[in-house]
């Protein structure tokens, strides 16, 4: 958070807005970890890496009525926007360490910075990750986070391990991140697919402890068909056969969708932020995630129905373009 900010057009007002430097210091300015020697407001950061580890580094770029609807409270936009960073870290089994933060604003609007920050660190504070650094600018309304995390050599989930015979596995269940937005957007505020929707949970304490015993992992964004599909063709090009049975059975935060809607959303919504990993097949699955199938080495994903036939199912998910 160097360069000046562009607000040198802004209308003549009574009070003038604050400079990037004093939004900082009062927005952006939070207790650091151990690791930060120097954070927000020189050229650069100064960091320490954590000894014998690997850094693992992410970035996502949120945009207004896009990533998140333009009504939503800015705290949660803070929370959602570093969120889906920090899930990114967790799909690679890191601990988070640090981010860094460009905001581009159409305008200063300080109740919208208190909030937002506010709801950042909320999220900052329970997994232990420090702001220290970026940048602020004047533009139509956009959030870019870079984070980066820390995992032991040779310990880090990728999405290349898959071997046929392995358990396909999710941390939770599915679906709600589609719905959510869709109950949004049908002028819903309240409800667990909602809240699921504003403040996703991401899984960095799985993604930690699944080091060592996930063959492949990655989180779901685009939705469960999409994201294994990434998985399976990292892999080798191999495929799946997935059991509807093993689809959870009207779960409440599915609550008044039909079997076919809940089926849907379960194996294409996309932004769930959930963990989707396959594991050995004599490894137990941790508690509070549920095996779905099975890698094999046919290309293509396959559903096996309740009453038995096996049919192929047509990969959809989220597409930026």
């Amino acid at each position: 958070m160097t360069d000046p900010a562009d607000f040198s057009q802004s209308p003549p007002q009574e009070t003038a807005p604050l400079d990037e430097f004093s939004l900082i210091r009062r927005y952006f300015h939070h207790r650091q970890g151990d690791t930060v020697v120097l954070g927000p407001g020189d050229d650069g950061a100064l960091l320490v890496p954590p000894a014998g580890q690997q850094l693992v580094m992410t970035q996502d770029t949120s945009l207004v009525d896009r990533h998140f609807p333009a009504d939503m409270a800015p705290a949660d936009v803070g929370y959602r926007c570093l969120a889906v960073n920090l899930s990114d870290l967790a799909a690679m089994g890191a601990n988070p360490l640090w981010f860094l933060l460009s905001l581009t604003l159409p305008e200063v609007d300080e109740d919208w910075l208190a909030q937002f920050s506010r709801g950042m660190f909320e999220l900052a504070d329970q997994a232990g990750i420090s702001l220290v650094g970026g940048d602020i600018t004047r533009g139509p309304l956009a959030v870019s986070i870079q984070a980066t995390g820390s995992v032991p050599p040779g310990l880090a989930l990728r999405r290349d391990g898959a071997r046929a015979g392995d358990q396909i596995c999710l941390g939770g269940i599915t679906g709600a991140g589609l719905l959510g937005l869709e109950q949004w957007q049908a002028g819903q505020r309240h409800g667990p697919a909602i809240g699921h929707f504003r403040r996703p949970r991401p899984q960095w304490e799985l993604g930690m402890a699944l080091r060592g015993q996930a063959s492949a992992c990655i989180d779901i964004s685009d939705g469960v068909l999409a994201d294994l599909s990434h998985i399976l063709q990292a892999s080798g090009g191999l495929g799946a056969c997935l059991d509807e049975a093993a689809l959870p059975e009207d779960p409440p935060v599915l609550a008044g969708c039909s079997a076919d809607k809940q089926r849907a959303l379960q194996l294409q919504g996309g932004d769930d932020y959930l963990l989707l990993f396959t594991l050995p097949a004599a490894q137990p699955v941790p508690r509070g995630c549920y095996c779905l199938g099975q890698v094999d080495a046919q290309p293509g994903i396959r559903l096996r129905q309740r009453n038995g036939a096996v049919g192929a199912l047509t990969v959809a998910g989220w597409q930026h373009f």
